[in-house]
């Protein structure tokens, strides 16, 4: 499936700083240690409603870690994939009377022009589900051979009982397991399961819903597994980061996790399980099942995609916020005089703010310390004046590099 396309990416002199992040499985801030290639997968959407500041946040923090390993020194090979069939897109579909193939289709275009416009450097591999049905189907027959899978009714299942490590992604009682499970797609209280935290593989063809052939029968992919089957044919078992939103860590990481364990004999899948934060609007997680939603293609035609970008930036990735129109009045206002700034002949000598700059954002992508340190540069510009004719131009080029806005 077709990407989108890469904003060009100053390269800035001197050597950046090696990236440091939290790794949920761990629940500590660590070093990574990529080899030349950094290798990351992220999570992508799926495609029945439109991109809203939830996703626009989850990608720009991986987008972050892109452009600290890129200037540390190292090429990334970054995979995403879209989930383009599921049960919430194949329901909306229903609801609207639209063909799901369709809808799929325009919400991933839509997806692609968010992304481009706030700057969000695309995957090397965009892959679609309906792409690579086969290769989901023979990783699951790759764990029914190794004794993980049972089958029910036509359906397979993972059997948690081959997972002897399972929990250890995110570190969640069984109870909170049990819950959270049952929330965002799983089955726990299906009659007929050997565990409730038993988790569907393959969901055998019901009438009226799109189905593959295979040699498991007719039928399409569980949700997990599409992730776990892309990742390790475009990355291999034991890459760099695995991320998304916070909302994934149980079951979604937690379940892909094993499914590479068992399936490769690997631990970790990945090295590390690194997540962003919720942003609310009314108090309630932004969410497409609760419709209180901002869209990024609405805010777009009301503001500039960089201020848009520089409100995002303005939180840390991990915390749990609340959106507000006074937040992108703010960042408009920054953008203003970041641009005011950089736009004179001469400045305060920058080397000094590119140094901190990178500093901050290696240390677990502290990007609000890092926009600190640019208004500051932009203050006494504006104030004070400057000597060095090569000092605005330095900034934009490392604004542009390491936060992604351009000036």
């Amino acid at each position: 499936m077709r990407s989108w396309s890469a904003p060009k990416v100053p390269r800035l002199a001197g050597a950046g700083v090696p990236l440091r992040l939290f790794d949920t499985a761990s629940g500590e801030v660590s070093l990574t240690r990529p080899g030349p290639t950094a290798r990351m997968y992220v999570c992508g959407i799926t495609p029945y409603d439109a991109t809203h500041l939830g996703h626009a946040n989850t990608y720009l923090a991986f987008d972050l870690v892109n452009r600290a390993w890129r200037d540390a020194g190292h090429e990334v090979h970054y995979t995403q994939n879209a989930t383009d069939v599921d049960d919430p897109l194949l329901e909306r579909a229903e609801q609207t009377g639209e063909d799901w193939r369709r809808l799929a289709e325009r919400e991933i275009e839509l997806f692609r022009t968010d992304m481009e416009a706030l700057r969000i450097l695309p995957p090397r591999e965009y892959v679609g589900v309906t792409e690579v049905v086969d290769q989901v189907a023979e990783l699951i027959e790759r764990l029914r051979d190794k004794g993980a899978t049972y089958d029910l009714d036509g359906d397979v299942y993972f059997d948690v009982a081959a997972a002897p490590k399972f929990g250890a992604v995110s570190g969640y009682p069984e109870e909170l397991m049990l819950t959270l499970f049952g929330e965002r797609g799983g089955d726990p209280e299906r009659p007929g399961k050997k565990h409730p935290l038993d988790w569907l593989l393959w969901r055998a063809e019901r009438p009226g819903e799109p189905s593959w052939p295979s040699r498991l029968g007719p039928g399409r992919p569980g949700w997990h597994v599409e992730c776990t089957a892309i990742a390790l044919a475009n990355l291999g078992s034991g890459f760099d980061v695995a991320g998304g939103g916070s909302d994934l860590i149980f079951p979604h990481h937690e379940c892909g996790a094993h499914e590479g364990h068992v399936a490769c004999g690997e631990w970790p899948f990945a090295k590390a399980y690194v997540h962003a934060g919720m942003v609310a609007l009314d108090g309630e997680k932004m969410s497409k099942s609760k419709g209180n939603l901002v869209f990024v293609s609405r805010l777009r035609r009301q503001a500039d995609p960089m201020a848009i970008r520089l409100a995002l930036l303005a939180r840390h990735y991990r915390a749990d916020w609340e959106w507000t129109a006074e937040q992108l009045a703010s960042a408009e206002v920054r953008l203003a005089r970041w641009r005011s700034a950089t736009g004179l002949q001469t400045g305060p000598e920058a080397e000094s703010a590119l140094a901190e700059v990178r500093a901050r954002m290696a240390d677990d992508l502290d990007a609000p310390g890092a926009l600190a340190v640019v208004d500051g540069w932009a203050e006494r510009a504006l104030a004070e004046g400057g000597t060095d004719p090569e000092a605005p131009a330095l900034v934009r080029a490392f604004v542009d590099a390491l936060l992604g806005v351009g000036l």
